[in-house]
């Protein structure tokens, strides 16, 4: 019989804990995978259901007003136009269309991350080099562009200044307060400073003269004085950072303020740092006083403008040349979108159109 073993017995190893596979949801965190719409041909309904509740699919733009600015521009085949913000190239398509055949389109775009896009997009559209000439530059340079082309003037000239929705939806532009990214808001992301540079030097007063001139802050000094004061012990770097510390400042000095028009300021503020960021109002002004020389006689120019600074300076300059006999005719009355194309792309509300006719 065989002696029992006294010595302990050893205890199984314990299996390694495995951490309960995490439920998925409905709703995806990632950018690219919550907007299904970036990828059309496979999320074709994604995409219809977007457009007809009323909103623009995500990393898309939808153009405004193209009825209007094609009345106003009356292309004719064989002409010469320039689209002078190129973006996602939803005029562009529309304008190529006017201008076959024997036309030509130049597209000017400062975006080094979106033009390649468009240029395939329209390319697939049919529309080759042969008609279409793509072109990296602000429109500033547009004079410079046309020389270099060995181009005298256009038949007409577009310039949509809104920012396009693809630079919006992109949480990597910085250019939404909807979600944590960085601070860039710069349409060129090559060229310095991004807003979190500019903003981490600018003096209080040049702070509170861009929330003023760039966005009609009415809080302007005061968010000026507190942003500079908190950016010592904590430089802004994120969007959402940016966002919630001008929110504190407000809750801060409330008095009657109601709590809902905090994202309204904010808004103001991201607009007046990018307006900053890009030099906006200096590349307008240098286009405007240059554009009658870009234009053929009887050359038309449509401006789409999207709050009061740009509206201003196009408004003057089309008056100043009006009566100098620079144009032979400009609209006194803005242009807005119809309350149809308003009710189905709320991005147009805030859109005005002006235009005038080269003498």
């Amino acid at each position: 019989m065989t002696a029992p073993d006294s010595s302990p017995s050893q205890p199984d190893s314990p299996a390694p804990h495995q951490r309960r596979p995490r439920y998925a949801g409905k709703n995806p965190r990632r950018f690219e995978e919550k907007y299904k719409e970036l990828n059309p041909a496979r999320y074709a309904a994604d995409v219809a259901k977007v457009l007809a509740s009323g909103k623009t699919p995500a990393g898309t733009h939808r153009p405004i007003m193209v009825t209007e600015i094609l009345q106003v521009l009356a292309l004719q085949p064989g002409e010469c136009a320039v689209d002078c913000t190129l973006g996602f190239g939803g005029h562009a398509l529309e304008l190529l269309s006017c201008l076959k055949p024997g036309g030509r389109l130049i597209g000017l775009d400062v975006d080094p991350i979106e033009q390649p896009k468009t240029i395939a997009r329209l390319g697939a559209a049919g529309f080759g080099e042969e008609i279409f000439t793509p072109v990296r530059s602000n429109f500033a340079g547009l004079s410079k562009v046309l020389a270099e082309l060995g181009l005298t003037g256009a038949d007409a000239i577009l310039a949509d200044l809104g920012v396009s929705s693809m630079q919006i939806d992109d949480p990597a532009r910085g250019f939404t307060f909807k979600t944590d990214c960085p601070l860039d808001l710069r349409l060129n992301p090559t060229r310095p400073p991004s807003a979190a540079e500019w903003l981490a030097k600018v003096s209080v007063e040049k702070l509170a003269t861009a929330l003023t001139e760039n966005a009609d802050e009415p809080q302007a000094e005061l968010l000026a004085r507190e942003l500079a004061f908190r950016r010592k012990e904590t430089p802004f770097t994120r969007t959402l950072q940016l966002a919630d510390s001008i929110r504190t400042i407000l809750n801060l000095q409330r008095r009657r303020r109601a709590p809902e028009a905090d994202d309204d300021c904010v808004r103001r503020v991201f607009q007046a740092l990018r307006i900053a960021v890009n030099d906006e109002f200096g590349a307008l002004d240098q286009f405007l006083r240059q554009l009658p020389a870009c234009l053929k006689t009887g050359g038309r120019v449509a401006i789409l403008t999207f709050h009061s600074g740009e509206d201003r300076r196009v408004k003057h300059a089309f008056r100043e040349g009006l009566r100098a006999g620079v144009y032979s005719a400009t609209n006194e009355e803005i242009v807005r979108a119809g309350p149809e194309e308003r009710r189905d792309n709320p991005r147009s509300s805030s859109a005005k159109l002006r235009w005038a006719v080269r003498a």
